[in-house]
């Protein structure tokens, strides 16, 4: 009878109930010396600096002393700017769009007017600004908003034609209105439209110029609350701009023309001139224009005024870009723009509206860039932009984040890039240069590295909450390009970006970096600091196709290791000549297509600049008409020499130092004969049908375009059709009834963009592979996250998606599995080994980790020549859920990393090489016997395990999640530990132990509503992760308690004390004869006890939670506390003391009154009345 063990109950129900851990009876005695130090109170959640372009920029405003620049989006965030590295994001709460921004010049405050008709004031004296004051209309629609420099009354104008003024102090409403009706002529029939334009003459500031869309300019004079002059124009207006004198303004307008007006003749324009229309010789009016937007005029001392406007192009430049007009005496420069600008300032010398403007630059707010001219310099040069606004300058396909890198990395990358600057830059420093930066005390490096579409890799430098460009790789270059349309190889395989990065592995410590395209090719990078020309660039081809029959089972010979190579594949550089152009343009009309790539390798030299230089490329071909299915992992180990990959057909190795391809071989074979490769029962299907990764679908409706489509082309883009796919990505996940794992990936994949598989193939038995002959290597992540979730979870972006139709039965769409993730290590590949050896373990899709044995030759000359042998050993375990990441643990809980080589420079001489080459580590101590001596860690989209090795004994289990699925996983290392980071679909962070898979942080930050999030999310070391939040801006966040309390110090400090300019000397005639600026007191004029209250059902005020109050409330933090706490002892300090001088003043005084007192009775004690 069979021992009952209560124990084991509690066990399964422990596990049953998603506990933390379940221990196993079989535990080692090495998991009980194991001492977790982390623990929860060590994880913090937390936004920290946001990089990139302002996604959908509306608004933009400058402050010219601080020097601080202010963009507002459509989205309701802020983004602030000063000198490179001081940037502050913060986001209006409602989300409306951002319409207008004044600065409060000089003051630390700024003020906002959103699109839902609310006002909000900022205080920018703190490094995280918040909000003092907010102010709602009801009543009317906020179109334009002006703020005097040195005042606290801002006007608004509304939808209405209506003009209230606030106080910016209180936030409250002035009694004082301007009306609409009262402002134009009474004999005017027709509402004159909103006010489009509010400002004070320079030289009176109880003048106020009033522009409303119909083309009516009214002077306003508001001490007699009544309209000076009036100017009548045909043409709506859009803009109005004030010569600093305050005799004239300018009006740009719908047609194209400029008016420029005297204050004192408003019965017809001074002038009237359109820049970019055609001049009649008949002296008839010119032809219309497109509206001039905006027009700004700026004098100078010492020459002629600038005007400089945007729009105003004639109607027949049809397809030409957007421009900027600089007019500057008899001279016009058209600046064309690469986007279309939606917003300019001119930079000025000067606050003071009534002084010469001195314009020195012009900053250009374009749609997908910023720009600031230099108008100091012949020909008008840009800035070099420090800020980093060029992520997007293509779509960001695939991302990767290494923090706690090697510290020659950012140097080395750096010193290549440095060379890939453009010339012809402004040699003037960047105007924008307000702030300090941050006072963080963490200093470790930390590298982003972007993968693009148009095929490019960028290496950004992440320290210290900073991100600068460091080094750009055109991976495109290795190809040939299409001269043109009838020459267009990949039009039937990618329609828009052939190149664009699908997902890539990198290692810090060699520098050998392996990257994936969406053209299912593979291409290993070396890193060298000097330039080489590649005569002939190595290219090796490998077919691989599936084979899905009722019958299949792994070969017998699993453990074997023939020295012959795959048959029917090429094995060296040498036996596979590239096909030339014409043949992948042919074939698909002569027969279908088969071992034709669907790129071309260029066939000239290639002059490789230092940096990264090609070693060798690997490119799939078609099989039989059908296209190559993409690449879902990738991995790459320097010490073995080797680069793995896979996709939905399995997983090839390729030994990248002998050019050769080592094994091919198929999903299901990867199982040993005594687990065969059984899965459900599956319908019948026709001959031909969909091999690719985890489809829904079997329509044979879709044509290969349809199948390889790249991430931003067409509808296929992730970007594109998001609607759709969330919701059946939402509804998937809150389904309950859903199968656990094996639909996981078709459920991400519904989400994400929809490529179709090629065909299914059966493989003849002659082309089956014999048995495993390769080494494979995953992407070497600092600190061992390498080769696993990312590869992954971009893969299944990219492959794990299928066809629109979803005939196909679930049954069907469980038959699928595709490799997910790879993991090399040292360790023990057999069940109680007692040595360790090289390992790869792959995971699949369906939950499955088999763990690969390694034979590597000697290091030198012989690994050169003998062949890496490799066999299969089998399924280790197997989860819930496809397989994201793994990682070897010590016996003390340790990281084991992969091994590696190194760097050293391969174009360096053979000296040089040989004192820098180390092939491999030694290896972890061996087991002694019957002990178990690491532990294997591994995490499913759905759980986690921890094995002991080399007994393969679970020890350890924890179910994530049963509504949701992880889209990421990484193990990392945080405050000298060991932990499991996971990012669930539902927006879960959630942190794990190691090796016990306690739960140690889980919240809930960012539910999945946006695919490109769940593309780019990624993990680092010490406590840091990020994800792209839009097409143009990285996140970065932090779950490091230690992190989150030093925040405020590695923030940058937007305000910095700055004396205000002198005002301009009104000179001694104008003093004399009552010229110069005339002031007016605002407070008398809009003040309470003049003007009376607003109407309260007008709008209504809300305190914000950055008034005094609030942030009382809400600074926290032991620097904070004590800096308050000076404050207060200095301010009531200072106030004693003047109290103890006040008292003294009145004892002197009461003394002096005192002793003149008794004088005074001395004086007259005797005398008579009649002598008084």
């Amino acid at each position: 009878m069979k021992k009952f063990n209560i124990r084991k109950v509690l066990d399964g129900l422990t596990a049953a109930s998603s506990s933390p851990a379940t221990a196993q009876s079989g535990i080692s005695k090495e998991n009980d010396a194991v001492q977790e130090t982390l623990q929860s109170e060590h994880f913090q959640l937390c936004k920290t600096v946001r990089h990139g372009f302002p996604y959908q920029p509306s608004s933009m405003a400058f402050d010219p002393v601080q020097k601080i620049l202010a963009i507002g989006t459509q989205a309701g965030a802020l983004r602030l700017f000063g000198h490179a590295g001081v940037e502050c994001y913060c986001q209006h709460e409602s989300g409306a769009a951002v319409i207008q921004l004044q600065f409060l010049i000089n003051e630390g405050a700024l003020v906002s007017a959103l699109a839902d008709d609310s006002i909000h004031l900022w205080n920018l004296r703190q490094k995280i600004p918040a909000i003092l004051h907010s102010l709602k209309f009801n009543r009317e629609r906020i179109t334009y908003c002006h703020l005097p420099f040195q005042s606290k009354w801002l006007y608004i104008g509304t939808e209405r034609g209506n003009i209230h003024i606030v106080n910016v102090e209180s936030f409250t409403l002035s009694g004082y209105v301007i009306m609409w009706n009262k402002a134009i002529e009474l004999s005017t029939k027709t509402h004159p439209g909103p006010v489009v334009h509010i400002s004070d003459n320079p030289m009176d500031e109880g003048k106020l110029l009033i522009g409303f869309e119909c083309g009516v300019v009214v002077l306003w004079d508001l001490k007699c609350k009544k309209a000076d002059y009036r100017y009548n124009y045909d043409e709506a207006i859009h803009s109005v701009a004030w010569h600093h004198e305050g005799k004239q303004f300018v009006c740009s307008h719908s047609d194209g023309t400029l008016t420029t007006w005297n204050v004192r003749a408003p019965a017809k324009p001074g002038q009237i001139i359109t820049p970019h229309g055609k001049q009649p010789k008949d002296g008839k009016k010119p032809e219309p224009c497109k509206p001039i937007l905006k027009v700004e005029y700026k004098t100078t001392r010492a020459g002629d005024p600038f005007m400089i406007l945007s729009g105003g192009l004639s109607y027949d430049t049809v397809g030409r870009r957007a421009c900027l007009t600089v007019m500057h005496g008899k001279s016009t420069a058209v600046l064309e723009m690469d986007y279309p600008i939606v917003d300019f300032l001119t930079l000025c010398e000067t606050p003071y509206p009534n002084d010469f403007q001195e314009p020195y630059a012009v900053v250009v707010l374009l749609e997908k860039d910023l720009v600031v001219i230099d108008l100091g310099q012949i020909g008008y040069p840009i800035f070099e932009n420090p800020y980093p606004l060029t992520i997007h300058e293509s779509p960001v396909t695939c991302c990767e984040y290494f923090a706690d890198c090697p510290a020659e990395l950012i140097p080395a990358l750096y010193s290549v890039g440095s060379r890939q600057k453009r010339q012809g830059y402004s040699k003037k420093e960047w105007p924008i240069s307000g702030g300090n930066w941050g006072q963080g005390t963490q200093s470790y490096p930390e590298i982003i590295i972007t993968g693009h579409a148009d095929g490019s890799i960028k290496f950004w430098d992440a320290s210290a909450l900073m991100l600068q460009v460091l080094y750009k790789l055109k991976t495109a270059k290795v190809f040939e390009r299409a001269r043109g349309k009838e020459e267009k190889p990949s039009a039937d395989i990618v329609e828009e970006d052939p190149f664009a990065i699908q997902t890539l592995s990198w290692c810090p410590e060699s520098r050998m970096l392996c990257v994936a395209g969406v053209s299912a090719h593979v291409i290993v990078y070396r890193f060298s600091k000097q330039e080489i020309t590649t005569e002939d660039v190595q290219l090796l081809e490998v077919r691989m196709q599936c084979e899905f029959g009722d019958g299949d089972s792994p070969d017998t010979g699993g453990e074997q290791t023939p020295t012959l190579p795959t048959p029917g594949v090429s094995s060296s550089p040498q036996e596979s000549d590239p096909p030339t152009q014409p043949s992948t343009g042919s074939n698909s009309s002569d027969g279908p297509r088969d071992n034709i790539p669907c790129l071309q390798v260029r066939s000239s030299p290639l002059k490789q600049s230092p940096g990264y230089q090609v070693e060798l490329v690997i490119q799939l071909v078609w099989v039989s008409g059908e296209p190559p299915q993409p690449i879902t992992s990738l991995a790459i180990n320097s010490s073995y020499g080797l680069v793995v990959f896979g996709n939905s057909n399995g997983l090839a190795v390729v030994d990248y130092l002998q050019k050769t391809l080592l094994l091919n071989m198929a999903t299901s074979e990867l199982y040993s004969p005594s687990e065969p490769y059984q899965r459900q029962p599956r319908s019948p299907r026709k001959a031909r049908q969909p091999s690719g990764a985890l489809c829904d679908s079997n329509d044979g409706s879709n044509t290969s375009e349809d199948r390889c489509k790249s991430p931003t082309s067409g509808s296929t883009s992730p970007c594109n059709s998001d609607d759709e796919r969330k919701q059946k990505f939402l509804e998937k996940v809150k389904s309950k009834s859903r199968r656990f794992s094996k639909t996981v990936a078709s459920d991400f994949a519904k989400m994400s963009r929809k490529i179709s598989s090629p065909g299914e193939q059966k493989l003849d038995n002659a082309e089956k592979p014999q048995g495993w002959r390769s080494l494979t290597c995953p992407k070497r992540v600092h600190c061992g996250k390498e080769g696993k979730s990312k590869p992954s979870s971009y893969a299944k972006d990219n492959s794990f998606t299928r066809s629109r139709s979803s005939s196909v039965t679930s049954i069907d769409r469980e038959s699928r599995e595709a490799i997910s993730a790879f993991h090399f290590c040292e360790s023990f590949p057999r069940k109680m080994d007692s040595l360790v050896s090289p390992c790869l373990l792959v995971g699949t899709t369906q939950g499955s980790v088999m763990m690969v044995a390694l034979s590597l030759p000697p290091s030198g000359e012989q690994r050169l020549q003998q062949t890496v042998g490799i066999s299969s050993c089998g399924t280790l375990v197997d989860l819930k859920g496809g397989i994201l990441t793994m990682a070897i643990l010590d016996a003390t809980g340790a990281l084991l990393p992969p091994s590696y080589e190194p760097w050293y420079d391969p174009n360096a001489s053979e000296e040089e090489r040989e004192k820098s080459r180390r092939r491999r580590p030694a290896s972890p101590p061996s087991s002694q016997e019957g002990q178990d001596s690491q532990f294997a860690v591994l995490c499913s989209e759905k759980q986690a395990k921890v094995l002991a090795l080399p007994s393969q004994t679970r020890i350890h289990k924890h179910n994530i999640t049963e509504t949701s699925f992880v889209l990421r996983a990484d193990v990392v290392q945080m405050a000298g530990a060991n932990c499991i980071a996971c990012f669930c679909a539902n927006g879960h962070i959630m942190t794990l132990s190691l090796p016990s898979l306690r739960p140690l942080l889980d919240m809930n930050y960012l539910p999945l509503t946006d695919m490109r999030i769940a593309r780019t999310f990624c993990f680092s070391n010490v406590g840091q992760a990020l994800y792209l939040t839009s097409a143009t801006e990285i996140q970065r966040i932090t779950y490091s308690q230690e992190t989150c309390d030093n925040l405020q110090e590695m923030l940058s400090e937007l305000f910095t004390p700055v004396e205000t300019p002198e005002a301009p000397n009104r000179g001694f005639f104008k003093g004399l004869f009552g010229g110069g600026a005339q002031s007016l007191d605002r407070e008398d004029l809009f003040g309470e006890t003049t003007a009376g209250k607003a109407s309260r059902s007008l709008a209504q005020h809300i305190p914000g939670p950055g008034s005094m109050e609030g942030m009382k409330g809400a600074a926290s933090g032991v620097v904070g506390d004590l800096a308050r706490a000076r404050v207060a002892l200095d301010e009531r300090g200072q106030k004693l003391g003047e109290l103890e001088e006040r008292t003294a003043a009145m004892m002197a005084s009461a003394e002096s009154f005192s002793k003149h007192a008794h004088d005074m009775m001395l004086k007259y004690k005797d005398k008579k009345w009649y002598q008084l």
